[in-house]
C-alpha cells in the first residue's frame, strides 16, 4: 500500500518490523522511512495505525499482528498498552534481557570504541511486583470515576485509569483504587499530585500536599494506615519539609541478603528491585574480590548500598558520595552494623584533585554514578591505579562512554560485563562491568 503523506486518520498500513527501539517500539523501514511502532516486535508483519507524520520519520501503534514473533506473549497487566510505566510487557522475559544486553553491548561498540573479554549471565529476579520505590501521579478527574492514582498514559500527559499495577509491591499496587477512594473523600482531594511508595518489611507512603489536611482527613488517613499497615508522610513542600504524619516505624533492609541491615528514609535512594540488588551487590563483590586490608575507594556510595558488605569483608573502605543527609546515614549504617570507614562529602561532578582522599593509594574501586556518568572523576579515579574497577550503570551511553576513557586513554581492560534486570518489563538498562588495569 503506498503511503500519503497526510493519510485519513483510519487509514491502516501493513510493515515488517526488523528492529526494536530504546522505546521498546518496533522499527520498520516503509517507503524508505523509519517508522516507530508501539506493539510490534521484530520479526512481525503488523498492521497499524499512524499516530505522527514527520519530514524524518513516522510514529504508529500497531492494531493487528498477522505473523507473530515467537516471543510475543500475552501481557500480564490488563492495563498494558494504555498505562506508559511498561513497554515490554509483550515481549517474553528472556528476550526482554537479551534485548538489553544487545543495546548494552552496541552501545559498548559504537559510543566507547570497547568489546569486553567476556560477557557474564544476567543477573536476574523477579518480573512481578518487584518495585519496592515508586513515584505514582495522583489527580481528581471527575470525569474518569474520582481521584486517579498510578502513572501517566503511554501517550499523553494524562493519569491512566488503573485498577492497579502488577509491577509495584502488591500491598500497594493491589490498592490503587482503595487509595483513590481514600484521597477523594478528603477535603484536599484536590491538593494532591503525587505519592510515592518505600516498600520494605512494611509500607512508606509519602502524600506530597498542595495543601495540609484537616483533622478529619488526618483521621482518615489515620485509619487507613491502621487498616493496611501502612506507615503516611506527608510532603507540603522540598524534600525537607517531609513529615509522618503519625509515630512511624523505621525502614530498613539488608544490601546482600545477611544478617546487615541499612537504614534509610522514604525520600531517600535505594535500588527499585530488592532481589536484584542483592545479587548485583554479591557479583560486584565477587568481582572486586575485596580481601582484608584492602584499601576500597567507593564512589556516588549513597547509603552505603557497597559499602557495608564491602566492609564486612574486613577491607577499609573509604565512601564518597555528594548529598550531606546520605553521608550521615551511611557512616551511622557502618557504625550500627559495627564496622569503620571514612564516608566522606564531596561533589563528584567537579572533583577537587587536592582532596586528601585522592592522595591515597586505593587497591580497588567500585562507582555507582547516576545515569550521567562518571566522566569528570575517571582521570581522577585512574590516577589511584586500582587494580580494579568495578563499574555500576543504570545508562548504557555514559557506561560506554566511561568505559572508552578507561581503556583508551587510562591503560584499563574490559574484562567483563553483563546486565541487571532491575526494572523487566522497561527497556531501562542496568549493567555491571569491571575494568582492570593492565599489567
Amino acid at each position: 500500500m503506498t503511503r500519503r503523506r497526510k493519510p485519513p486518520p483510519d487509514t491502516e498500513f501493513s510493515a515488517t518490523v526488523t528492529d526494536l527501539d530504546h522505546d521498546g517500539r518496533g522499527v520498520a523501514r516503509v517507503d524508505g522511512k523509519v517508522t516507530f511502532i508501539f506493539g510490534a516486535l521484530p520479526g512481525e508483519t503488523v498492521r497499524y495505525k499512524l499516530l505522527r507524520v514527520t519530514r524524518a520519520l513516522d510514529e504508529a501503534v500497531a492494531t493487528a499482528i498477522d505473523v507473530p514473533s515467537p516471543d510475543r506473549v500475552e501481557p500480564g497487566c490488563a492495563h498494558f498498552g494504555t498505562c506508559g510505566g511498561c513497554s515490554l510487557q509483550h515481549l517474553a522475559p528472556a528476550a526482554q534481557v537479551a534485548f538489553k544486553q544487545q543495546a548494552m553491548l552496541e552501545a559498548l561498540r559504537r559510543i566507547g570504541g570497547v568489546t569486553p573479554a567476556a560477557v557474564a549471565e544476567p543477573v536476574l529476579g523477579p518480573a512481578w511486583g518487584y518495585r519496592r520505590r515508586a513515584r505514582m501521579g495522583v489527580k481528581l478527574v471527575n470525569k474518569k470515576g474520582g481521584v486517579l492514582v498510578g502513572f501517566r498514559e503511554r501517550d499523553a500527559n494524562a493519569l491512566a485509569v488503573l485498577e492497579r499495577c502488577e509491577v509495584v509491591d502488591a500491598r500497594l499496587g493491589e490498592r490503587l483504587r482503595k487509595i483513590g477512594a481514600l484521597f477523594e473523600s478528603l477535603s484536599i482531594a484536590d491538593q494532591i499530585p503525587q505519592i510515592e511508595v518505600s516498600a520494605a518489611e512494611h509500607v512508606a507512603v509519602t502524600i506530597r500536599v498542595l495543601t495540609l489536611p484537616s483533622e478529619d482527613d488526618r483521621a482518615k488517613l489515620l485509619a487507613f494506615a491502621a487498616e493496611h499497615d501502612f506507615d503516611f508522610y506527608l510532603q507540603p513542600g522540598g524534600p525537607d519539609s517531609l513529615v509522618p504524619l503519625a509515630e512511624v516505624r523505621p525502614l530498613d533492609y539488608s544490601p546482600d541478603g545477611s544478617a546487615l541491615r541499612l537504614n534509610f528514609l522514604p525520600a531517600d535512594f535505594i535500588q527499585i528491585n530488592a532481589e536484584v540488588s542483592q545479587r548485583m551487590v554479591g557479583q560486584a563483590l565477587e568481582w572486586l574480590a575485596p580481601a582484608a586490608g584492602d584499601a576500597v575507594l567507593e564512589l556516588f556510595a549513597g547509603l552505603g548500598n557497597f559499602t557495608l558488605p564491602i566492609a564486612a569483608r574486613g577491607a577499609q573502605v573509604t565512601a564518597v558520595e555528594g548529598e550531606a543527609g546520605l553521608v550521615a546515614r551511611g557512616l551511622t549504617n557502618l557504625q550500627r552494623n559495627g564496622y569503620d570507614g571514612r564516608f566522606l562529602k564531596a561533589d563528584l561532578f567537579k572533583p577537587d584533585p587536592k582532596a586528601d582522599w585522592l592522595k591515597t593509594r586505593y587497591d580497588l574501586a567500585l562507582i555507582d554514578p547516576p545515569r550521567s556518568g562518571a566522566k569528570e572523576i575517571l582521570p581522577l579515579l585512574a590516577a589511584t591505579r586500582a587494580r580494579r574497577i568495578v563499574y555500576v550503570s543504570c545508562h548504557p551511553g555514559t557506561l560506554a562512554r566511561d568505559a572508552g576513557e578507561l581503556v583508551n586513554t587510562h591503560g584499563y581492560r574490559l574484562a567483563r560485563v553483563g546486565v541487571l534486570d532491575m526494572f523487566p518489563h522497561t527497556t531501562h538498562v542496568e549493567s555491571m562491568a569491571l575494568f582492570e588495569r593492565a599489567a
